[in-house]
């Protein structure tokens, strides 16, 4: 299996290439050459293994030529041997149409666990004695901590995480600046998240300084993230009728990543009835899709700060496909949205994506709305992110086929005031992570500015 960059300049790499990489050297992002193909036959069978089993069954094309069946399978329990839950993503049925996807039951209380262990393991796999890397990643919340505990202190792994200072809730924020390793640290930006995601870009479109300090992403922009995710689709629709009926799947998302990991499992066969593409007031993504209006606007803050986003650079892989895959073509418009902030889909290529996707813009009022429907009618206490994918799927129900699956993507307790203000109840940490409150934070403040953030990774480095 080889991936290619999605602006058509940077070589093909294989899996293993691609993933220490993380972002394409022409600024692109990897995607796979071609879509390998779930029969039905094999989804069938799908329906009783174990989540262990379905990411082999998923994962095994796509990592060809970069490790074995046994490697895969080691790394694979490795990843998920901690979580939480049994089933690793349970199934929970709220109506006769409703069900929740539960993410959260990694170590850090987030669906970015599912994707981030895996890949700790990968990178720990694939650095050879005496390699070095440096991680440098921004997270809007809930990436850093994940990243932060696939990787603390393994050899040969630096990581510095950007987050935007005051905009993260206080549970995700020590979840990163309380943990005490010598390779772990972290940056509090005086900006947005769009800001630090930017910053990051612009240390891996410098040659120089990526050479030199060995950079490599654990954002969404890296592939091998996106490849654990699409394990979470095949094994919730296996369980609810695929392949003989349709399930369609509600997901909260800012910038693209968890989605686009559906869209992947529909391009490899699996009978996705529609994506249904879940925005807070930032609705970058649902203006492009519903209007064609991919423009950047100002990031207003919210109760659910991982969706706080409106530059989504997981929109980039799907735009590939939408023109046609043509690398020259694409590297054209992105290079024009990056100095304009504005872009426009054509006609065509929203008819397109049309085909799988629908998007619902939901403010705080209908979030908050469908958290005490939750929590009122089905005893269940959701996060504000899940609670924009449930009222979205709500409003959307008659448009969405089959089963309708909302990703939960946080533990409630992730966001304990904003859970209070609709429910009355004040979700309490599970008792894994309760030590956060008691633990020193370490963390250092830098301006957004590029210059000054490389200076920082060379000190610490």
């Amino acid at each position: 299996m080889h991936y290619q960059s999605t602006r058509g300049q940077a070589p093909d790499l294989d899996f293993r290439g691609a993933t220490l990489a993380g972002l394409a050297t022409d600024g692109g992002l990897y995607l796979p050459a071609e879509w390998p193909r779930l029969s039905p036959q094999t989804i069938e069978t799908l329906a009783t293994a174990s989540y262990a089993e379905t990411a082999f069954t998923v994962m095994r094309p796509f990592v060809e030529g970069a490790l074995s069946d046994a490697e895969l399978k080691t790394l694979i329990a490795q990843a998920y041997g901690d979580f939480g839950h049994a089933a690793v993503t349970p199934l929970v049925e709220l109506d006769h149409r409703h069900w929740l996807l539960e993410l959260f039951h990694g170590p850090t209380l987030a669906f970015k666990d599912v994707a981030l262990q895996l890949l700790g393991g990968l990178f720990g796999h694939f650095l050879a004695d005496g390699e070095r890397i440096t991680i440098v990643g921004a997270t809007s919340g809930d990436t850093g901590s994940a990243a932060i505990e696939a990787v603390a202190g393994r050899p040969g792994i630096t990581i510095f995480m950007l987050h935007p200072q005051g905009r993260v809730s206080e549970v995700q924020r020590r979840q990163m600046t309380t943990v005490n390793a010598p390779n772990v640290h972290n940056i509090a930006v005086d900006g947005s998240f769009d800001d630090c995601q930017a910053l990051v870009k612009s240390l891996f479109n410098d040659q120089p300084f990526r050479a030199e300090m060995q950079l490599s992403a654990v954002n969404s922009i890296n592939w091998a993230r996106l490849l654990a995710q699409i394990v979470y689709y095949v094994h919730a629709a296996s369980r609810l009728g695929a392949p003989h009926r349709q399930v369609s799947f509600s997901v909260p998302t800012g910038n693209f990543g968890d989605v686009f990991a559906g869209y992947c499992a529909a391009r490899m066969g699996l009978p996705i009835g529609r994506l249904l593409v879940a925005t807070n007031v930032n609705d970058i993504l649902a203006r492009a899709l519903n209007a064609g209006d991919y423009s950047v606007g100002q990031v207003a803050p919210t109760a659910t700060p991982s969706m706080d986003i409106q530059v989504s650079s997981n929109f980039e892989r799907l735009l590939f496909d939408l023109h046609g895959r043509d690398g020259a073509a694409l590297a054209a418009t992105m290079a024009s949205f990056e100095a304009t902030g504005r872009m426009a889909l054509s006609e065509a290529q929203r008819a397109e994506a049309g085909k799988l996707f629908l998007a619902e813009r939901v403010d705080e009022t209908g979030m908050m709305q469908a958290l005490a429907w939750a929590n009122s009618e089905c005893g269940q206490l959701l996060d504000p992110h899940t609670g924009v994918g449930l009222a979205a799927a709500r409003a959307r129900a008659d448009e969405l086929p089959g089963p309708i699956v909302t990703l939960a993507t946080a533990h409630p307790a992730k966001f304990p005031e904003a859970v209070e203000r609709a429910t009355g109840v004040h979700p309490s940490l599970p008792r894994r992570v309760q030590h956060l409150f008691d633990r020193e934070e370490r963390f250092e403040r830098l301006p957004a500015d590029a210059e000054a953030l490389k200076a920082h990774i060379r000190k610490h480095a």
